[in-house]
């Protein structure tokens, strides 16, 4: 099955979101996603100019060697945007063997260990009563796991805020330029609470709760957020704190048994090495998309796996169907499974995207189609041309930088 051609398709459905199509000499095809959020075209040119002429002439089967071939074979290795190229590179030959051999990816990687895949959503709102309206709105689907975000009071803008008729949008950058945000840390640790409080009173304890606090805290404000949680039952807090100095963890550790969850910024398992090991996270939460594809986020849950962290994936809007179907791929054969991250894709992304996974009491099944199960409209994908947009960026009230 040799390689004759891998072609880089961006369009802007909602979303900006970067596919990688990858055609075999007898005709067969295997798609995946090279989107990385507000750095879309870094990972384009580096398909474009570097991965894909290196496969044209390769064996398809090949995939782990293939994968080797393109990580080692560069010097200049890991960061988002190898990887992702990388990842890409990886889905699409691994969505290629599922249909060579006439069956879904997860059967190839050892068939379900479940019967659906527990995804959580994402409820949101300007006020605490909106924010509860939201999570109804969850629970009446379905969903056993609900994210909240709300407005912190006094501050102009909140993470995780997005319009409540869909549900499903990220919270969107409409520019080139970032916009600036400000951030209150004392707003936050003492609104935070409040918000969990009004969750648990309204809906009880029945569905896991989930919270976002997008690396906005020092190690000891984690700490304090988390002890005072812990009436709230999380499932966890997700990136309490950035992650590059990973030992901060061990302090977090040391005042809350509220669950940690972090890594969806990271790109390889040299990131997530430490906090594994030591096992100061729970949920581990690197995508498919930004850290090797399926061959290589499969080593990082196999590592996980034997300290006791279970898998948390990302899976924001930003990262295309074709992301989410791998992920469920994967999520549904390894034995070290939590939750799934699923926020939807704006419309009309199913116009460029033909999906086949299905959602059913609160669980996601990737399907039986061939391969990853995801199609693309090309023609449609071309209706939508590429938008330059950014991630926003936060300050302190002072002026000073800050962690968004």
């Amino acid at each position: 099955m040799k390689i004759v051609s891998a072609d880089v398709i961006v369009t802007c459905p909602g979303r900006n979101y970067v596919t990688l199509k990858i055609t075999t000499e007898d005709g067969i095809t295997g798609l995946g996603d090279a989107t990385l959020n507000g750095r879309e075209l870094s990972v384009v040119s580096y398909l474009r100019d570097h991965l894909c002429p290196m496969l044209i002439g390769r064996d398809a089967s090949r995939i782990g060697d293939t994968w080797q071939y393109l990580y080692r074979g560069a010097y200049w290795r890991r960061g988002p945007v190898t990887m992702t190229a990388i990842a890409a590179v990886d889905c699409a030959l691994w969505d290629i063997a599922g249909k060579a051999a006439g069956m879904p990816v997860y059967k190839l990687l050892g068939g379900q260990a479940r019967e659906g895949v527990t995804i959580y959503g994402h409820a949101n709102g300007q006020t605490i009563d909106e924010l509860l309206e939201d999570v109804q709105r969850f629970l009446d689907q379905g969903y056993r796991a609900v994210r909240v975000q709300a407005a912190v009071p006094g501050l102009e803008s909140t993470y995780g805020l997005h319009g409540s008729d869909t549900g499903k949008t990220y919270e969107p950058a409409d520019a080139a330029l970032p916009t600036e945000n400000v951030w209150d840390t004392s707003a936050y640790l003492d609104f935070a609470p409040k918000l969990m409080s009004a969750v648990r009173e309204q809906f009880g304890f029945g569905f896991q709760l989930l919270h976002d606090v997008h690396h906005r805290l020092s190690p000891l404000e984690a700490a304090q957020l988390g002890r005072s949680l812990e009436p709230y039952r999380m499932f966890w807090i997700e990136d309490p704190t950035p992650a590059e100095d990973q030992d901060s963890f061990r302090l977090i550790r040391q005042h809350t048994t509220t669950p940690l969850a972090v890594g969806e910024v990271f790109s390889s398992i040299f990131d997530c090495q430490h906090l594994i090991t030591n096992r100061l996270i729970d949920y581990i939460r690197t995508s498919v998309s930004h850290t090797g594809g399926i061959t290589h986020l499969r080593r990082v849950f196999d590592l996980a796996a034997l300290y006791g962290v279970r898998t948390g994936s990302h899976g924001a809007g930003d990262l295309s169907p074709v992301s989410f179907a791998s992920a469920l791929q994967l999520d549904l054969t390894v034995p070290n499974f939590g939750i799934q991250e699923y926020m939807g894709h704006l419309e009309p992304a199913s116009e460029v995207f033909k999906t086949n996974y299905t959602f059913a009491d609160g669980y996601m099944h990737p399907g039986e189609a061939p391969g990853l199960g995801v199609d693309i409209d090309e023609e449609a994908a071309a209706r939508y041309p590429y938008q330059p947009r950014s991630l926003p960026v936060n300050r302190l009230r002072d002026g000073t930088m800050h962690d968004w």
